[in-house]
């Protein structure tokens, strides 16, 4: 028996629920996790911004023990730690074939398979990113898993599964920022507290934290930001003039909004980059005239998973851990257990926290 997160329907409210898990078949992993970030990516499952078919376990995001394995498993054996990556690569498609993992074509088939069922009827269960993270236990591919260098705390290595991954990512593999470059971040939850903690390590600056919340500066200056601009205050002028009327070399947006998107474009100097990062409905259309792409020469690009390869990237990450330049406990703005999901997403819906932690006994 194991307590999980399901999601009936799109747009139904969450519900605790106990589910049964099999036994692991050929090239399976069991592993009990120990935590599970509530990530933005969750709750765009919730509102079909992100489509998977339901009912389905919720959460992406995890870290946590192996309990059992499959036949012909040889990465990881009972006992191991681990990091759930959410986007496995195949290495087979056309995209991996390109050495570019981080867009493969059979990433998230994972989820399109029952892998569960619930206790109290029988019915088939999903695993949400084909993960299922936001239970006691779950079962993923062997290539889901990541072994977790020793010295690492496994409850706040599950940060490094999807908000440290793509904010490292998009700063060092997406935007390559160097050193002396200026930043600004739009967004400041769990993937912009890793953008400005890549940022930093980078040795960027100033680094330029914008978001809606003012409650938001103190955990965006602990992070490496230099600068704090609320939203409503034209952050694309205050960033010029932080900037001595230039503009940023760089621009992170981790919102998906088009205003956002809009407002990270236009706070980028000629020739700068905008990165994006956050992941945005149909619905948000972002419009350009001809003549300023012509004239500022900006390059516009998106950002999937941080454009990693989580083994080369996660070794990377730890070792940052490890030497005390990333701070994974300081993006944790509250630690709950699974009946604190839904409470969870009402924060994040409301722009406030940094990344709650749902953590297992």
């Amino acid at each position: 028996m194991v307590r999980a997160v399901v999601l009936p329907a799109v747009g139904a409210p969450p519900e605790i629920v106990e589910i049964d898990l099999p036994e692991p078949g050929p090239g399976r992993v069991r592993v009990r996790l120990a935590a599970a970030g509530v990530c933005h990516s969750d709750l765009s499952l919730t509102n079909g911004v992100l489509s998977q078919p339901v009912p389905l376990v919720l959460g992406h995001e995890g870290a946590g023990t192996v309990t059992a394995v499959g036949e012909g498993v040889t990465a990881v054996a009972p006992g191991d730690r681990v990091v759930i990556n959410w986007a496995p690569s195949c290495g087979e498609c056309h995209f991996c074939g390109l050495g570019e993992p981080w867009l493969c074509a059979n990433a998230l088939a994972g989820g399109a398979v029952p892998y569960a069922r619930r206790r109290d009827d029988g019915s088939d269960l999903h695993p949400g990113l084909g993960t299922g993270a936001f239970a006691e236990e779950t079962m993923v591919s062997e290539r889901a898993v990541l072994p977790l260098p020793d010295g690492v705390p496994l409850d706040d290595a599950a940060l490094l599964g999807c908000a440290v991954l793509t904010g490292y990512g998009a700063v060092h593999n997406a935007a390559r920022v160097r050193e002396g470059e200026s930043v600004a971040v739009f967004g400041v939850g769990g993937v912009g507290l890793a953008v400005l903690q890549s940022a930093r390590i980078a040795g960027a600056g100033p680094i330029v934290a914008v978001d809606v919340s003012p409650e938001k500066e103190e955990l965006a200056r602990a992070a490496g930001a230099t600068d704090f601009v609320l939203a409503a205050d034209e952050p694309a002028r205050r960033i010029r003039k932080i900037t001595g009327g230039i503009g940023a070399d760089h621009a992170v947006e981790c919102v998906g909004r088009a205003e956002t998107i809009r407002a990270a474009w236009s706070s980028t100097r000629r020739g700068g980059r905008t990165t994006v990062v956050g992941i945005g409905g149909k619905e948000q259309k972002v419009s350009f005239s001809a003549i300023e792409i012509f004239h500022f020469a900006r390059t516009l690009s998106g950002c999937v998973y941080g454009n990693s390869d989580p083994a080369r990237d996660l070794p990377v990450l730890a070792e940052h851990v490890l030497a005390g330049r990333l701070d994974l406990s300081g993006m944790v703005t509250e630690r709950i257990g699974l009946d604190g999901v839904p409470a969870a997403f009402d924060t994040m819906r409301a722009g406030r926290g940094g990344r709650a932690l749902v953590v297992f006994p």
